[in-house]
């Protein structure tokens, strides 16, 4: 049988509570390490937290929510998604995620990324005329660090290091290290060059748009010598008892999100009709537990991957409507896409 693992994604977003009123960032934060303990309770796999730096999201610091979230749950795994690593220092990178795998037993996962916001340059001085730069020469520094021997590297980016010993080494030998890509070609080479797991950003149109990224790391990871790893994907999308709620829900609030930060990027506002596209034929997973198991299903049908997370937050969704999304996402939604696809293999080999 097909080997899928599945995730939920967080940015933090703040939400409402039951009566309109929005939570404080303290409580979103607290809200989200109690969705986390809920998704580890349901046997959900991984929660990814991203990293930014706006208004709307209340997570900055993913592993510092992720060192929380360790010390009540016991086997889901602790991943970032992204860690900006070109406006960081990939030392103190691995430093604190070093620190999340010891205190979840190994279970930390850092996923890097050049990220999809650039509040992060200016905040902690960084040109952002060096954003290629930055990425390449840090993503360079990490892949050294990640073999735990003292590091020797100069870079134009920052100080020199010099048979640098960095701690705290984790005790497996390797900390679990993924790549993000939005979309480009010459960042999922780059994923191959470093033999670096590749999870693909995919959150707008068919999702089957993005197979040549999955034929082009594993072709890549076979030219330049490199062990090609389980790709992953993830999307966003909202669960709740059925179509229509689910919808009606999640839709004026991620109209808000997506057209302010629209206003700033030059988008058009967001129609309605457009989500109801994106819902029935694009990269918006969102239903009813079995729609959106479906939906799933028909994704990784269209990409060979063996990860699939789900942006499972959209803006300010009340919190009380988050915390179901999450368990029926583990208690209905995975079971049923991987009996479907057990169904699905049956079918072929018969």
């Amino acid at each position: 049988m097909r080997t899928v693992t599945f995730g939920i994604d967080t940015f933090g977003d703040v939400p409402e509570d039951d009566h309109g009123a929005f939570l404080t960032p303290a409580q979103a934060i607290r809200q989200v390490l109690d969705e986390a303990v809920l998704a580890d309770q349901v046997g959900i796999d991984v929660i990814a937290l991203g990293e930014h730096h706006r208004p709307e999201y209340a997570i900055s610091s993913p592993e510092t929510v992720l060192a929380g979230i360790a010390t009540r749950t016991e086997n889901i795994t602790l991943a970032s998604g992204v860690t900006v690593l070109s406006s960081d220092d990939p030392v103190r990178v691995f430093q604190r995620f070093s620190t999340v795998d010891a205190l979840s037993n190994g279970r930390a996962q850092v996923i890097l990324g050049r990220g999809s916001f650039t509040e992060s340059f200016p905040l902690f001085g960084h040109d952002l005329a060096q954003y290629d730069t930055l990425f390449e020469e840090k993503l360079e520094l990490f892949t050294q660090l990640l073999e735990e021997k003292p590091v020797t590297w100069e870079g134009t980016t920052r100080a020199a290091l010099h048979e640098a010993d960095v701690h705290p080494k984790t005790e497996s030998g390797r900390l679990d290290t993924w790549v993000g890509v939005g979309g480009s070609p010459e960042s999922v080479i780059r994923a191959a060059r470093y033999g670096l797991p590749l999870m693909l950003a995919i959150i707008g149109g068919p999702p089957a748009r993005f197979a040549p990224y999955v034929d082009l790391y594993r072709r890549a990871a076979a030219q330049l010598g490199t062990t090609p790893h389980p790709v992953g994907m993830h999307s966003p999308g909202f669960v709740a008892e059925t179509d229509a709620e689910a919808a009606e829900i999640i839709w004026p609030r991620y109209k808000v999100l997506h057209d302010r930060i629209g206003s700033q990027r030059g988008w058009p506002p967001l129609r309605r009709r457009d989500f109801e596209s994106e819902v029935a034929q694009g990269s918006m997973y969102v239903g009813s537990p079995e729609t959106v198991a479906r939906r799933i299903v028909g994704a990784l049908g269209q990409l060979d991957v063996g990860r699939f997370d789900l942006i499972y937050s959209q803006g300010s969704i009340p919190a009380s409507a988050r915390r179901r999304a999450v368990e029926l996402y583990g208690t209905e939604v995975v079971p049923r896409v991987r009996e479907l696809l057990a169904e699905n293999e049956v079918a072929v080999s018969s």
